[in-house]
């Protein structure tokens, strides 16, 4: 009986985590995969991400609207709760454009080709904002802006305008360290052998991104067009400047974040690890052989 619970305490608190080279050997083996599934599962995951992510982020508004939080408190708190959004993503299972910039490491050893990493990245993308879109809905008529005395909007409000003012260099920059960071929250949480594991090392990486400001395209899919629909009905204070917030005001914002996130998931963190374990320490299983990458062919559900 002693026995029996020792192994189960080991299975759901595990220490002996994967190493880097066996996290590299597992991303590269998922990229193949990710890129060569069926549309219709890729893009239900990738709604399905969407509206994991925005979750994370009204998580995130509630503890915003809290006045009485000072800024770190209120930023490290937020900061924590949204990792809700990654943690539905990687431990339920769901396909997120952020996390899916890894899949450029089964490129690298062209073991996909081009056009599926953008085939699967343009699907997981517009799949994200679908999602995230259809949680704005939702929560819009279920009044949530309205909590805390109308708080939680006027919070998402100001979010939004904090978003999408800076210039898209800025915002681009933004998004490449943000994505860094959530990609290497992915990279930790393959690392994991439990779920308890996966839990505990996302957090961090979520926790400084957001408590940063930094740009995740995903969840401002989210936060901006909230903002902007509650602007649209009537919900902004009296005196509170929200021109901002418009439709060219979310695509100022999304482009280069989008942009940024690319470059700070594939180059930042997928090209360099692939570099290090692939490129210069071998790999741990050998690649395909050329003639056993065959045409892309897409399969059916």
């Amino acid at each position: 009986m002693a026995q029996h619970n020792a192994m189960g305490s080991a299975q759901m608190f595990g220490s002996d985590a994967y190493s880097p080279a066996e996290i590299q050997d597992k991303v590269e083996h998922l990229g193949v995969k990710k890129a060569r599934m069926a549309f219709l599962p890729e893009f239900m995951l990738a709604v399905i991400a969407g509206g994991s992510i925005g979750l994370g982020g009204l998580f995130f508004a509630i503890v915003l609207a809290d006045a009485t939080l000072g800024f770190a408190a209120q930023r490290l708190a937020g900061g924590v709760v949204f990792a809700l959004g990654l943690a539905l993503v990687m431990i339920g299972g769901a396909e997120l454009f952020t996390g899916n910039c890894l899949i450029v490491m089964a490129w690298w050893n062209r073991q996909i080709r081009t056009t599926e990493v953008l085939r699967n990245w343009t699907t997981v993308w517009l799949g994200n904002l679908l999602g995230a879109l259809g949680l704005v809905a939702l929560l819009f008529m279920a009044h949530t802006a309205d909590l805390n005395n109308g708080g939680v909007g006027l919070a998402l409000i100001k979010l939004a305008i904090i978003k999408i003012g800076p210039d898209t260099t800025t915002i681009f920059f933004k998004g490449i360290l943000c994505n860094l960071l959530v990609c290497l929250g992915v990279w930790l949480t393959y690392a994991g052998r439990s779920v308890s594991d996966k839990m505990i090392v996302m957090v961090l990486p979520v926790a400084c991104f957001v408590a940063a400001g930094f740009e995740h395209c995903v969840a401002n899919m989210f936060f901006l067009p909230m903002a902007w629909l509650l602007v649209a009905t009537g919900h902004a204070p009296a005196g509170l400047d929200v021109s901002l917030i418009t439709g060219a005001g979310i695509i100022h914002n999304l482009i280069p974040a989008t942009l940024g996130n690319i470059v700070g998931g594939a180059g930042f963190v997928g090209f360099i690890y692939w570099a290090i374990y692939r490129k210069e320490l071998g790999g741990l299983t050998p690649l395909p052989a050329p003639a056993a990458l065959a045409p892309y062919q897409p399969t059916t559900p």
